[in-house]
């Protein structure tokens, strides 16, 4: 249902508080930021619908990478993700968000001291699996990285255009299963590049290797610019 539609969306208080939620939100992803800039940290946050592979992601990334980094996990239940990291060696925290549809900045705060960023170069915010929400509330990240998976259609970036416009990087990910699915991964960096210029797509494999030396160099280059 559309907020046109919703006449409680569309009430005025409503909106005045739901403004006011969103810029408190804000308030506190400026000091998020400002605590990972002190610390020299970069920080990703990566956001996909539920089952895209971002936890397969980190794990094949701790076994590539050269650089230290821990992982905020967001999930409604469990600590499934966050134990499968922390059985490959990865720092993990695990926020457990009940019937939120996504991580918030003061959620995301309160996961800093646990976790240790003194020790680490780069921390990873694993998103709730969700194409809608997440992409409306600032965490204090520097990066939003986008992941797509063959199984899901290469229909997905103009039907959730509000998450791919904040896309700084889009990863095509299980591209290993794209010819089974019909998945046109040239299709999905067109529709990309038409919501947001000059945005990189990557198509990787977790499991094949395919595209993790260039989503490290991603990394790599982002951390040199930070």
């Amino acid at each position: 249902m559309s907020i046109e539609s919703n006449p409680h969306l569309n009430n005025p208080k409503t909106l005045e508080v739901m403004s006011r939620v969103l810029k408190a939100n804000d308030t506190e992803a400026a000091a998020n930021r400002a605590c990972f800039e002190q610390m020299g940290l970069l920080a990703i946050n990566l956001m996909s619908g539920p089952g895209s592979g971002k936890t397969t992601l980190l794990e094949a990334t701790a076994k590539a990478a050269d650089f230290r980094f821990g992982v905020i996990e967001g999930d409604l239940e469990t600590e499934r993700d966050a134990d499968r990291l922390r059985a490959v060696g990865v720092r993990a925290y695990q926020i457990v968000t009940g019937t939120s549809c996504h991580l918030n900045a003061k959620m995301v705060q309160k996961a800093i001291n646990p976790l240790g960023l003194d020790e680490l170069d780069v921390l990873f915010v694993e998103n709730v699996g969700n194409l809608v929400c997440p992409a409306s509330h600032e965490l204090g990240t520097h990066l939003n990285v986008v992941l797509l998976s063959t199984p899901e259609g290469d229909d997905k970036v103009l039907k959730y255009p509000v998450m791919f416009r904040k896309a700084d990087l889009v990863l095509v990910t299980k591209v290993d299963l794209a010819e089974h699915f019909d998945f046109d991964v040239q299709k999905v960096r067109r529709e990309v590049q038409q919501l947001r210029p000059d945005t990189p797509t990557i198509a990787l494999s977790a499991k094949t290797g395919e595209g993790i030396e260039q989503w490290l160099a991603f990394i790599a280059q982002q951390r040199n610019g930070a």
